[in-house]
Formats: structure tokens, sequence, C-alpha cells
């Protein structure tokens, strides 16, 4: 096997925190890596999805080694992952844009439950939640793909937090029926048109929404979420490491 130097597209910066989090969590045991290619190989493995055996023929460990570090580093960044609450009385937006998004995945726990009908793939479904410019206020935990978005808002309790908080949320027709300050666009009925003003209110409430998909764009860019290798199960970890990496980039 060859191998052979690459670049990974991520801040120094970043390399550094993760590395002083691995320092600061686990001491100075002794490992076959140090702890900055700890964070280099779980970075490259979010970032690229490289295969362990790759990983581990880079970095001249085994497979099983590099799973371990991989993950250990995965579920140190988790566990510093905000809450929605928390997310949103850092933030402090006007209003907040919500959406989802499916996150394919070729290993699949229940056929049936993991099948989203409207993207036609396996996977889970993520939400997102950002702030009128776009910018990334919070990733959800992962539900089965068949889960439609206005249920993974009611399991994730987006509703309740948003209007507690008193925050307006812009969505799209799929969270009809959410209540609280969920604002949807208008429904054309069968046979009712839209009138002047719900068609202009529509145009606006789209015009607003839109950069609700920068969130989605800078998640795709983690190449985990394009189609992963691995258990359902075990996205949500990775979700909230990558949301935790995004808000310290």
């Amino acid at each position: 096997m060859v191998t052979y130097p690459a670049v990974l597209d991520l801040p120094h910066a970043l390399v550094e925190w993760v590395t002083m989090l691995i320092v600061t969590r686990e001491g100075d045991r002794r490992c076959k890596l140090r702890p900055s290619q700890r964070a280099v190989i779980a970075l490259v493995y979010l970032r690229e999805h490289t295969t362990y055996a790759k990983l581990a023929a880079g970095f001249r460990i085994s497979e099983s080694t590099a799973h371990a570090y991989v993950q250990s580093v995965i579920d140190l960044l988790a566990a510093r992952a905000p809450s929605l609450t928390r997310a949103l009385r850092r933030a402090r937006p006007e209003y907040v844009l919500v959406d989802g998004t499916i996150a394919e995945c070729d290993r699949v726990g229940d056929h049936e439950q993991d099948y989203s009908g409207k993207a036609r793939r396996h996977g889970v479904n993520i939400q997102a939640v950002t702030g009128p410019a776009g910018e990334l206020i919070w990733y959800s935990p992962t539900l089965p793909g068949r889960t439609v978005d206005i249920t993974a808002a009611r399991t994730h309790h987006n509703i309740t937090v948003c209007q507690r908080l008193q925050i307006p949320a812009l969505a799209d027709k799929a969270y009809a029926g959410a209540g609280g300050t969920f604002q949807v666009p208008f429904k054309r009925h069968l046979g009712r048109p839209l009138t002047p003003r719900q068609a202009a209110v529509n145009r606006a409430h789209a015009r607003l929404r839109f950069p609700v998909e920068r969130a989605f764009a800078r998640l795709k860019t983690w190449r985990i979420f394009r189609k992963a290798r691995i258990s359902p199960n075990r996205l949500t970890s990775i979700v909230q490491a990558v949301l935790t990496l995004e808000k310290h980039r």
C-alpha cells in the first residue's frame, strides 16, 4: 500500500483546539499516537470519511487502534455539544430558520424505518436551526430517515423551546400545524388558489427562509454525511461532534 502526504481543508487552530481538549480530558497517558496526531486522525475521518484501513496505513497503526482513537475523540467532542436552549440563549437571534435533511447511510438498522420516501434513500433525519443569515446555531441528534420534519421538531422539542424563549421560527410546509412561534407558508387547497396577499406573503417567507440551506451545505462538507459507512445509531454522536467543531472554527 502506498502512503502519500495530503492537505486537510480545516484551520490549524481547530487541530490545536481538539489537541488541547484531548490533553485536558485524557491527561498525558501513553499512546501510540501523540494527542495532535489523534486529533488529526479523527478530523480526517470526519472531514474526508476515509476508511479505517487507509487511516491505519497512513498513521502506521492497526485498524482497531485507529477506530479506538477516532471514536474516543468523537465522544469527547460530542459531550461538548450545546443543547438547543443553550445555543439559542447564546446566539440571541431575532428569529430562526428551521429545516431538515436526510444524511445517507449505507448500513441500515431497520430497513423500513431508515428509508425516507421523500428523499428515496436510507439515512437519518437531521434538523438544523440557524440565524437570519444562515449562521449555524444548532444541529439536532439524528432520527430514522422515515421521520417527517414536523415529528422531528416535536421530538427534539424545537417548537416548545422556541415558544418558551419567544423566538419566531420560519419553516417550510413540512412543519404545518407546528403551532407556537413557528410560521409556515400558506398552503394551496384543491380548487382554491392563493389570494394575492397570501402569494406575496409566501414569496417574502421564501426569501427569508432560503439561507437555512447554508447550514446543510456546511454539514455536507463533512463527507461522513454524504454516505456514511457506519450504523445509523453512531451518527448522533458524530452530528454532535461536528456541531462542536463548527462552533469552534
